[in-house]
């Protein structure tokens, strides 16, 4: 009788994932009938939008009701999807324009996540 045959590795699954990249916002700050859904929410109940985009951008979905944290998720949006901008930009959108451009980011992340591809190897 053969002795039985000892498995040393294990199949390793492997995820790449493949985002498009884009240099610009892919909504203007002003196009909010764009998504009806995140506009309503964002008119009517901001502090539940910002909550729900923070999750959705694997944060912690309170940290929104921290004010300064808003710059460092508008910042790390434009990083992570290397959109043209600067925090001077970032800061004076949110001082003037904050709920817009939560509305903003929401879409952004909403088509970057719709967008994205993900493979699957078995290794």
């Amino acid at each position: 009788m053969a002795a039985p045959r000892v498995v040393m590795t294990q199949p390793q699954l492997v995820t790449v994932n493949q985002v498009q990249m884009s240099t610009e916002w892919s909504s203007k700050m002003c196009d909010c009938c764009e998504d009806m859904a995140i506009c309503c929410c964002g008119l009517w109940c901001l502090p539940c939008l910002e909550c729900q985009t923070a999750s959705e951008f694997g944060e912690c979905c309170c940290l929104p009701l921290l004010g300064p944290i808003s710059l460092a998720m508008r910042t790390g949006v434009r990083e992570r999807y290397r959109i043209q901008g600067s925090i001077l930009d970032d800061c004076c959108m949110l001082c003037w324009c904050y709920p817009l451009i939560w509305c903003q980011m929401a879409r952004e992340i909403k088509k970057r996540k719709a967008g994205s591809v993900m493979h699957i190897q078995m290794a």
